[in-house]
């Protein structure tokens, strides 16, 4: 009876060290997941893009009005952000995407002064960006799986495209003056109105959802805005082409 006790343990022993290594197992890829996101993924982000910089929106002034400046416009600060998706070379499926969502859009930071306003590609001839209200992004944006990319028509290539979307602190300061004889529409316009960068930084966080022919993925960006020194150098872009900075995980 001793003997068959001793047996009993050691099996209950050993089953309780296989459910022990299963769990920690478990939990050991769980947490590789949260940091690197999902290994097999069909497309990936290969590069964003942001471009800073800042332009003059002239107020409408009468033309007969005795006090009509030269120059009289608000300004507003621009952050212009194209994100590229590429088709893994090493993956053998045949996923397609079906759209690309930016959504759930939150500025996490204010900036001290300026009101942000998210605004979609101008679908008219024109301008890439304009500050129409029927242009102004409240909840998502949405490009549409196609043969080819086009901002205008908001459709990104089903193998692979660019996407684009302008993040704007609008109306922070006024500019008004009868004495300068050319004015430059970018950064140094923010120093002219008396605002320091420093006032404008902001940061924003928003989700990227693609949206493939079998499943579905999120990723979220975190970004810190304006980009460089705008103040100096009028207009400033950066490339992030780091596949660590954008995790993709399946969306349940």
């Amino acid at each position: 009876m001793e003997i068959k006790s001793k047996k009993e343990k050691i099996k209950a022993a050993i089953a309780i060290c296989i459910v022990l290594t299963i769990i920690l197992f478990s939990v050991i890829v769980a947490i590789i997941y949260q940091i690197e996101g999902e290994p097999n993924m069909p497309f990936k982000i290969s590069k964003l893009t942001i471009i800073s910089t800042a332009e003059g929106v002239e107020e409408n002034v009468e033309e007969n009005s005795e006090t009509q400046e030269k120059w009289n416009f608000n300004i507003w600060q621009n952050n212009d952000i194209y994100i590229d998706f590429q088709k893994r070379e090493e993956y053998e499926g045949t996923e397609f995407i079906k759209s690309i969502i930016i959504q759930n859009i939150k500025i996490t930071k204010q900036p001290e002064v300026g009101e942000v306003k998210i605004y979609m590609p101008n679908s008219g001839e024109g301008r890439t960006f304009t500050y129409s209200d029927e242009l102004e992004v409240k909840e998502k944006l949405e490009y549409k799986g196609a043969e080819k990319s086009s901002t205008k028509t908001l459709q990104i290539g089903n193998q692979g495209g660019s996407i684009a979307i302008r993040i704007a602190n609008t109306n922070f300061a006024k500019y008004v003056s009868n004495e300068d004889e050319e004015i430059k529409h970018d950064g140094t316009l923010i120093t002219r109105a008396g605002i320091d960068k420093e006032q404008l930084n902001f940061e924003v966080e928003m989700d990227i959802i693609m949206k493939t022919s079998v499943r579905d993925y999120k990723t979220t960006l975190k970004l810190n805005l304006p980009t460089g020194n705008i103040t100096e150098e009028g207009m400033s872009s950066i490339e992030e082409t780091n596949q660590k900075e954008f995790i993709f995980k399946r969306v349940k």
